[in-house]
């Protein structure tokens, strides 16, 4: 007996197995793997000519991420000098919580061979093998001659583009790997080296530079580096006055034309006063010659992904990073093709007109496409190619209704671009018409519309309407109806737009086209830009002085070239001709030495960081006492928001995006330190906290970061030990806390993530009774209701019970989610047994008919 063989296909993420099963035939099954959020869909056909079992399945982008090991992720124990070289790297799961290894190898288990259908673009190839060395363990071991490993090659989510793909599979390109391995492990030790260094430096001096991060990174810094180079130019700018020579001629009675003077403009006052004196004696300007041509305005080029950005920020009032979001969604929902490109150009073979027919029904453009295709198509400018992938190109017909908002509005500039690119070009005449007036010389030019062609379809295109010319030949005369003199001023450049600054990356060859909405997001996220209107990026304080002092000290680091350097390195090792070890060892020798001179020459941008910053002693408000000298600490409110006792020299962190006030004037029992109670709101969860132990944790099983609810000390009464109530009913490792300072609209809340249990509405008081319950071993709680406002039976006042099971409970207990200021992630799920949640159960202890779903479940169950 022939057994078949097991193919495993692997997609990208969740979207696209709904999409993929346009090549599958015969009877389906699907079915949720152990993460619960990546389906699996078998059945069974054919592979390169036998009968075959498929098992298809996803992955949610990068199976692995880089990161450091274990003690060099602690900011106060390692020199950043370190990170250059001694510290230890290691490929961690980029979401834990996904266990996609375990998954990916479970589902691997005894195939045969696997088809790669990743994104075709350096990451993909990349993902490509984080996935190989997680299933290749499992699979069935092949003979040595005998192929197991398979790469898809497609730009579309359509039957013609994946039946082709799988009838010309190769395989995954190692070279374009490991060139994103290089990338990922450069970024992350030059950034996180700089990043620490100048972090802990300058927060650790001044009170108000509102941000959380100081962050550095060898793309971000150059991008942050050409706003504060436009910014300068503003600053620096002087204007000049200058005079402009104005005439109208009156060519009939009552109708009148402007001529624009040929020398355009003068800067001395006295000149161009001459220059009007002698054109006011004359009373007629006399037509010297009149010219016409017919000009041509080409339709675009086919479009590129750093096109698409510019054009989303400048016209469509969307950000980099919001506009790449919504293209990466349209293209996995298969409205458009992969929106990483850099090409320009369509290939020979590609299908302009079945891509053009598609779009023969939409209402906005049914006339123009229908013309087109009976009147034949221009074939579409040759433009770049890169090698990459086809331009973005709509794939599938899309209404406004299906598709709403900034989705539809990308969608409808990406048709009308592609309908452009096989339009006409736009032909019209110029008239140029020139005229003496005295000695001096004006001219007057008209554009007449002949051939609308790719126009009609992106109007904001067309030629502008103008004054119309008057019929005339050479030597007429016109009467002279006014000759002034205009003064006016240069003015200084406008700050760069993001479609600008995308503009200057792309040219200086900073990021990728997929990384550039990345880097300017960053610089807006780290407070050094911020967003004005027209999308216009200014740069902030923090900004202005960070580059700056990059100049003062090394211009190498915020300057593009040594950047666009490392990019061509980069793409040396992914086309083969660069070695991966040897660019790496070499690109960081280089910011290693800079970094020391960084180090050792930080006092230049410190001179410029003081005169723009307060040191922390005279920033914030005094809230809280030390334990230590007892006086009163300093809350400073800006990011990022902590205490500082200006006495001892003593900063500690706080938790942030919510308010901190003193929490009753009550003191820590271990330290002396006065407690102060976070909130996110009204709506949100609250915990008191001693600055001391939230820096330096008392007790082993304790880490920096812990409020008094995670605090585990036996006796004080703010503590988990004497607060907590059972496990959280979502998360896995969680404990409802009492939320002590919420009366009389009484809440508990997870101490790890952000679900909310309200209870006992109007009640006088709530206590965490010692005694535990039977059922489930949660704490029982004790309330005292007053006898006007009490729910319970029989008019008591006064219950003892748990919150899980005691059904005289069960109606006095609501869960919700916290109102973040900043959402929180909410925390993954998994079978579990502890204090607080029977198997199963949820508040008012009736069975739980189903397990919270996360988010990702929710979409995979959307979208399969």
């Amino acid at each position: 007996m022939i057994l078949s063989p097991v193919v495993f296909l692997l997609l990208f993420n969740l979207y696209f197995v709904g999409n993929c099963g346009l090549i599958l035939t015969g009877n389906m099954s699907s079915r949720k793997g152990l993460n619960g959020v990546c389906s699996v869909h078998e059945y069974t056909g054919s592979f390169i000519g036998q009968s075959a079992h498929f098992k298809m399945t996803s992955v949610c982008g990068h199976v692995m991420t880089l990161d450091f090991i274990g003690k060099y992720n602690s900011w106060d124990k390692v020199d950043p000098a370190e990170l250059f070289s001694k510290a230890p790297t290691e490929k961690k799961e980029a979401n834990p919580k996904l266990t996609m290894v375990k998954f990916l190898q479970v589902e691997g288990r005894g195939c045969d061979s696997i088809v790669l259908w990743l994104d075709c673009d350096k990451e993909g190839e990349n993902i490509c093998f984080e996935v190989l060395d997680a299933v290749l363990p499992v699979m069935n071991k092949s003979p040595s001659t005998e192929r197991m490993i398979y790469r898809a090659k497609f730009s579309s989510i359509t039957d013609t583009d994946i039946c082709n793909a799988m009838n010309h599979l190769g395989e995954p390109n190692l070279n374009e790997a490991l060139s994103v391995d290089a990338r990922q492990e450069l970024d992350l030790r030059i950034g996180c080296a700089f990043t620490r260094f100048q972090t802990k430096y300058f927060q650790g001096k001044y009170g108000n530079l509102d941000s959380s991060l100081i962050s550095f990174g060898p793309c971000q810094t150059p991008t942050l580096g050409f706003c504060v180079e436009r910014h300068d130019k503003i600053q620096s700018f002087k204007p000049e006055t200058y005079w402009v020579l104005q005439a109208k001629v009156n060519p009939e009675k009552e109708s009148s034309l402007t001529l624009d003077w040929d020398r355009v403009r003068v800067f001395d006052r006295e000149i161009a006063q001459m220059f009007l004196n002698i054109t006011k004696m004359a009373k007629e300007a006399k037509v010297e010659s009149v010219s016409k041509k017919e000009k041509v305005k080409q339709r675009p080029l086919a479009l590129n992904t750093v096109e698409m950005l510019r054009v989303a920020s400048a016209a469509l009032g969307m950000g980099p990073q919001h506009a790449m979001q919504i293209a990466e969604r349209l293209y996995t929902q298969g409205y458009i093709s992969y929106p990483r490109t850099e090409t320009t150009h369509y290939p020979e073979n590609f299908d302009l007109k079945g891509c053009l027919r598609q779009q023969a029904n939409n209402p906005y453009w049914a006339e123009t496409v229908k013309a087109l295709l009976s009147e034949g198509i221009n074939r579409p400018r040759k433009g770049h190619d890169a090698g990459d992938h086809p331009p973005i190109t709509p794939m599938k017909a899309a209404t406004e209704v299906e598709l709403g908002g900034d989705s539809w509005r990308l969608y409808e500039y990406i048709t009308r671009h592609f309908i452009a690119t096989v339009s006409a070009d736009c032909k019209y005449l110029q008239t140029n018409i020139s005229f003496s007036i005295g000695p001096e010389r004006f001219n007057c030019v008209g554009k007449v519309v002949t051939s609308p062609g790719f126009t009609e379809i992106m109007p904001w295109h067309s030629i502008a309407l103008e004054e119309s010319l008057p019929s005339c030949e050479k030597g007429d005369l016109f009467p002279v109806g006014e000759i002034k003199l205009l003064e006016m001023q240069t003015s200084p450049p406008d700050y760069l737009t993001e479609a600008e600054l995308i503009t200057l990356m792309e040219k200086h060859g900073i990021g990728t086209d997929a990384s550039i909405p990345v880097h300017i997001n960053n610089i807006c996220q780290r407070n050094y830009v911020t967003v004005e209107s027209g999308r216009r990026l200014k740069p902030t304080n923090l900004g202005i002085v960070l580059v700056h002092g990059y100049y003062k000290i090394d211009a190498e680091l915020v300057l593009p070239t040594i950047r666009s350097a490392v990019e061509k390195q980069l793409n040396l090792i992914a086309l083969g001709k660069a070695n991966y070890h040897q660019v790496l060892e070499h690109t960081l020798d280089i910011f290693k030495r800079k970094f020391h001179y960084f180090v050792d020459s930080i006092a230049g941008m410190d001179e410029l960081m003081e005169v723009s910053f307060s040191p922390l002693a005279a920033t914030g408000k005094p809230l809280s006492r030390c334990g230590k000298c007892h006086r009163f600490m300093k809350y400073i409110q800006a990011k990022p928001s902590r205490l500082h006792c200006s006495h001892c020299d003593d900063t500690y962190s706080l938790p942030q995006n919510g308010t901190i006030k003193l929490y009753k004037e009550l003191r820590c029992p271990l330290d002396d330190f006065e407690l102060v109670l976070w909130s996110s709101g009204s709506r949100g969860k609250s915990y008191p906290l001693c600055p001391y132990c939230y820096n330096h944790p008392p007790f082993r099983d304790m880490k920096k970061g812990m409020g008094c609810n995670e605090c585990t000390h036996p006796t004080c009464q703010h503590s988990l030990s004497m607060l907590g109530i059972g496990q959280c009913v979502e998360c896995e490792n969680g404990v409802l806390v009492l939320d002590s300072t919420s009366g009389p609209k009484w809440k508990m809340a997870c101490n790890k993530c952000n679900v909310i249990v309200h209870f006992f509405e109007n009640a006088h008081k709530v206590r965490v009774s010692p005694e535990t319950c039977e059922l489930c071993d949660a704490a029982l709680v004790d309330v005292d209701f007053n006898k006007a406002k009490s729910p319970l039976p029989g008019d008591e006042t006064q219950h003892s019970g748990c919150v899980f099971c005691d059904p005289v409970f069960q109606d006095l207990v609501e869960l919700k989610h916290a109102a973040m200021r900043h959402p929180m992630h909410r925390g993954g799920q998994g079978k579990r047994q502890g204090r607080g949640r029977g198997k199963g159960r949820r508040p008012g202890g009736r069975p739980n008919p189903k397990k919270p779903k996360d988010k990702m479940a929710a979409l995979a169950a959307y979208f399969v």
